[in-house]
């Protein structure tokens, strides 16, 4: 049996956990939008055509803030496309995903249905093939009050009040060669700054993310961070980071370490941050998000198969079995470690498109469904509120190829906002049990008050519309011993343990 043990220090904190960082991602592809939020004809959808269904199901998932309307699909959007009525509305060529959009869902519509499940809207402008004057007039149409012609127009679409968007992406991996409109460094550094003047112009309070390197292997990261934040550091609020990470090799000890590699991503990106404010002497902070993260490799076979121009075609629907519930949970608990400088994080996507949600395609009857790894994402989001605890952990750890020293467990601790009680998550690495002792300073443990886990499933397991086995149950693998509390951890296991405090 493996061991390890956590110390929490009551007055070692690393930050207050901005909502935020429980984001999620809504892009028009694939069924995201047609066929996953919004189908008219099915037997739950409401009067404007949104599922109800996928609806509680968001709700239930803890979801704060969605980033929309993308992704790769931005670069190429026409905005007031999505605007006045319905049946005027031009069915345009998607150039991105190759794909025909409809237009039958823009901003009013998804505004509507982000007001009812109760999320923010993180806005994103095209700096594809469009620029500053389009985003100033984004914004003047979403967020000015009235009485000049975009938001005249907005009052006559049906909306008096402004959609007050507060978060603003300047477009979407723009140092992709694949991106539509594809910019240098340079380019993209001087478009974004004006671009962000003139919106900060039309809405001094928004705040704004600029696109750093659509992953850490593009060959231009670090340049690209370092000369885009050259130009826009003073005007813009956040920084962007994007990664996936796949089991390509079928190497589940590998598979199961690639958190390590988010955490030096970040540490990377912050160095550079640090860097430009250095070299500027300024007192402002840069803070990112990581406004796209997720598993995303079992579809890329079958989407091969795609044919082009068909409306919502199915897209990147991976299937999520066991082994990924493992990843992602240390995922979750490597972005609350970074919370003092993670403020906004997007779990991409949210419905059907590499998503923990996921509707029948075709199937006005079917219900919607809960992918594997919706369960810890939803408890992350509902027991990760508050303030982060510094994590001081000691482990049995393991080598792989890529990475010297794997610790046996991951684990963070966050105390709750009333500081009544303290959320242990945990995910136990090795296929053996593993004893994880907790000890504490300045907080006194009282009681467990739930403790859940997810284990002893076929790390390829999956959940379907008909079976739901693979969730957190509840276990009692816990004592207190020397005012310390022991956890038994299950062998590969994802881990809450949420504990009163006295």
């Amino acid at each position: 049996m493996h061991k390890a043990n956590i110390k929490l220090v009551k007055d070692m904190v690393v930050s207050t956990v901005d909502k935020r960082i429980f984001g999620s991602f809504i892009e028009h592809m694939g069924r995201a939008v047609y066929g996953g939020i919004y189908q008219p004809n099915h037997k739950s959808s409401d009067a404007n055509g949104f599922r109800e269904d996928v609806k509680e199901l968001v709700k239930e998932l803890g979801v704060t803030l969605v980033r929309y309307p993308g992704g790769n699909f931005l670069s190429g959007y026409n905005w007031e496309d999505g605007i006045g009525p319905r049946d005027q509305r031009p069915k345009r060529t998607d150039l991105a995903w190759r794909a025909i959009e409809t237009n039958q869902v823009g901003i009013h519509e998804f505004a509507q249905w982000a007001d009812e499940i109760g999320v923010d809207v993180n806005m994103a402008v095209n700096m594809g093939t469009r620029g500053i004057d389009e985003a100033r007039k984004l914004v003047e149409y979403c967020n000015f009050e009235g009485g000049t012609y975009w938001s005249d127009k907005r009052i006559e679409n049906g909306r008096k009040e402004p959609f007050s968007f507060k978060t603003w992406c300047i477009g979407n991996e723009m140092d992709g060669p694949w991106q539509i409109g594809h910019k240098t460094a340079e380019e993209y550094g001087r478009l974004a700054t004006e671009t962000a003047k003139a919106m900060k112009l039309v809405d001094e309070s928004i705040e704004l993310v600029v696109c750093g390197s659509s992953n850490s292997q593009m060959p231009t990261f670090g340049d690209w961070e370092l000369t885009v934040l050259d130009h826009t550091y003073e005007y813009v609020d956040y920084l962007s980071l994007h990664q996936y990470y796949g089991n390509y090799a079928n190497n589940l000890e590998e598979y199961l370490a690639c958190s390590l590699d988010m955490d030096e991503f970040i540490k990377g990106v912050v160095a550079m941050c640090d860097a430009i404010k250095a070299k500027k002497h300024s007192k402002k902070q840069i803070n990112l998000s990581f406004d796209e993260w997720n598993i995303w490799y079992h579809s890329n076979e079958q989407d091969k198969q795609i044919k082009p121009w068909f409306i919502a075609p199915p897209q990147l629907e991976d299937k999520y079995n066991f082994e990924d519930v493992l990843v992602l949970g240390t995922l979750l608990i490597t972005l609350l470690k970074h919370s003092d400088r993670v403020k906004i994080a997007c779990l991409a996507q949210l419905v059907n498109v590499i998503a923990p949600i996921f509707t029948e395609q075709d199937d006005n009857t079917s219900a919607a469904w809960r992918q594997t790894i919706f369960y810890p994402f939803m408890q992350a989001a509902k027991y990760g509120r508050g303030t982060v605890l510094t994590p001081l952990v000691q482990s049995d750890s393991y080598q792989t190829e890529q990475y010297e020293k794997v610790p046996y467990v991951e684990t963070i601790s966050v105390l709750s906002e009333d500081e009544k009680e303290v959320t242990i998550f945990a995910v136990n690495r090795s296929k053996e049990k593993l004893e994880l002792t907790v000890d504490s300073l300045g907080l006194v443990m009282d009681l467990v008050i739930e403790a859940t886990q997810m284990a002893g499933h076929d790390i390829k397991a999956e959940n379907s519309v008909t079976d739901d086995s693979i969730k957190p149950e509840v276990v009692t693998n816990y004592r207190f011993e020397d005012n310390c509390l022991i956890l038994d951890l299950a062998p590969l296991s994802w881990n809450v343990v949420r504990v009163a405090l006295r």
